[in-house]
């Protein structure tokens, strides 16, 4: 009798309804990626089959939603591959981006996996290794550059007398900004600005009320009232600290400055130089960079995450926690950076949902139970004619 495709039949709805369920099951879960079962008709040569099989499981790969979740250490993929993570001593690889940041300074997920990446000057080349954050702050550095746009009224009168900062007759305007030294110290800059002819300015800088008598810019200026850089002068200031910091010396750069009929004006003024910082904050963006923040309002790239991708994706091993292994059958790890080649960006303050369409899911345990049935009435139909065939008298 034809029990056995009956039988066959009922693990094979097993299979799907367990595999069904398990999706259904990991419908929440971050990075989960569903599954669904392949059938295989089983024949040993005779013309009527025996039954069927489970021929194989296939993960789906494809993306799931990114979601907002406004958490800086919550990171989705918007693409393809796989955040790399090293799990006790194995590596393994995961959708899920759900990370925290340890008092080590290593970013963890909930399973204790440390996320991998390139860390900061050390470049892309060969293996990733586990990324961690630095404890320390970011040191002091002094001013060196300052980039500065003004509008200096054309209509200001020359004047003629030796430039002394303490007298304002003798400069044409004065403007301030801050500048920090080798220690990270602030000191106040003050630029004046002397018409000292026909579309030609004096430049004169002080810190902390100390000139630099040995250097004087010059800019001149253009009929049209636009800056004539190849005539024009901008040397470096330097001016010498007291308080056991190095001397400090910057240069201006005054490209953009304008000389029109109107009155002075500060479009922008911008240096490069910043006091000491503790770190208050991480983030990342999309193409994968660790961004550290500092108390000092200034932010440095501290690492660069790696992300893996697959020649066949679908041949990776499921570990369990949201993870998967190589196998021979998925191929080696392809390696690379988010937003390059085949690889997606990453999209912090963001997580990717479970690809699950759970309507779907339902649909299909409606038709795997039905599966399930109908094999058991094939059962009890053979059961009913092989009792029959034993009253037989």
């Amino acid at each position: 009798m034809g029990f056995s495709q009956a039988l066959s039949g009922l693990n094979a709805a097993a299979s799907q309804l367990d595999v069904v369920g398990n999706n259904i099951a990991n419908s929440q879960t971050v990075g989960f990626k569903g599954s669904s079962v392949q059938f295989a008709d089983v024949y040993t040569g005779a013309k009527v089959g025996q039954g069927v099989r489970v021929s194989g499981v296939l993960q789906d790969f494809s993306n799931g939603t990114l979601e907002s979740t406004g958490r800086n250490l919550d990171l989705g993929i918007n693409g393809a591959g796989f955040f790399r993570f090293l799990q006790g001593e194995q590596i393994v690889y995961s959708r899920n981006g759900q990370l925290t940041l340890t008092k080590e300074g290593y970013l963890e997920n909930a399973q204790g996996a440390r996320l991998t990446g390139f860390p900061a000057g050390v470049g892309t080349g060969g293996q990733p290794q586990v990324l961690q954050v630095p404890a320390g702050g970011m040191n002091a550095s002094a001013t060196t550059g300052v980039d500065a746009t003004f509008n200096l009224d054309a209509e200001s009168d020359i004047i003629t007398d030796a430039f002394d900062p303490a007298d304002d007759d003798t400069y044409s305007y004065a403007n301030t900004a801050t500048v920090y030294d080798s220690l990270g110290v602030q000191h106040t800059m003050t630029l004046y600005f002397v018409k000292t002819g026909e579309n030609e300015w004096a430049v004169h800088s002080a810190v902390d009320g100390t000139v630099d008598a040995a250097n004087t810019g010059e800019l001149r200026f253009n009929s049209n009232g636009t800056l004539d850089e190849a005539n024009s002068t901008f040397p470096d200031y330097s001016f010498a600290m007291n308080n056991g910091a190095d001397d400090v010396t910057f240069g201006i750069n005054f490209d953009g400055t304008t000389q029109f009929g109107q009155e002075f004006d500060l479009g922008s003024l911008d240096q490069n130089g910043y006091t000491a910082g503790s770190l208050v904050g991480v983030t990342v963006d999309d193409d994968g960079n660790i961004i550290g923040n500092y108390a000092n309002e200034q932010s440095q790239v501290l690492g660069t995450l790696a992300l893996a991708n697959f020649r066949n994706p679908e041949g990776l091993q499921p570990a369990g926690d949201n993870a998967w292994v190589e196998t021979g059958t998925s191929g080696q790890p392809l390696l690379g950076l988010a937003g390059t080649g085949m690889f997606g960006n990453v999209e912090s303050q963001a997580l990717e949902v479970s690809n699950v369409d759970l309507t779907s899911e339902l649909v299909d345990l409606i038709i795997a139970q039905r599966n399930y049935q109908a094999n058991t009435q094939t059962i009890k139909v053979q059961d009913e004619v092989l009792q029959n065939a034993v009253n037989l008298r």
